[in-house]
């Protein structure tokens, strides 16, 4: 009758190996389910941007609203007949940059950025000798 408890007590053990750490444990499947929380995680995220860049390339596509605004935010361009204004904070210095010889849209943006502010140097005359 010894051994045959001995023996059940064995065979329960080697189930319970199997259950809590062998192949397809619960160890093992609470780690999957913890990398599977954190991808769906991961992937809300990205389905929001994703959304986000759908939205944005529909309003390109379809308006020059979205097209005129990113031409005025990122690139610094006017339209013609527009005056730009930047109003700078106290205590901030201002320099005028070179002008080149032809008016672009950011030229204009600088000519009218250095008309504009009542902080601006006025640049020394310079004089070249022939």
């Amino acid at each position: 009758m010894r051994w045959l408890t001995l023996l059940f007590v064995a065979l329960i053990a080697l189930l319970q190996y199997s259950l809590w750490l062998g192949k397809g444990s619960w160890l093992n499947v609470w780690e999957v389910n913890k990398q599977l929380d954190k991808q769906e995680a991961d992937n809300k995220v990205r389905e929001a941007r994703n959304a986000a860049l759908e939205a944005e390339v529909a309003d390109l596509k379809q308006g020059y609203d979205a097209i005129e605004e990113r031409a005025r935010s990122e690139l610094g361009m006017v339209k013609d007949g527009e005056v730009f204004f930047q109003v700078l904070p106290a205590g901030t210095s201002f320099t005028v940059a070179s002008q080149p010889a032809t008016s672009t849209p950011t030229s204009r943006k600088l000519e009218s950025k250095a008309a504009s502010s009542p902080a601006a140097p006025a640049a020394p005359a310079t004089k070249h000798k022939p």
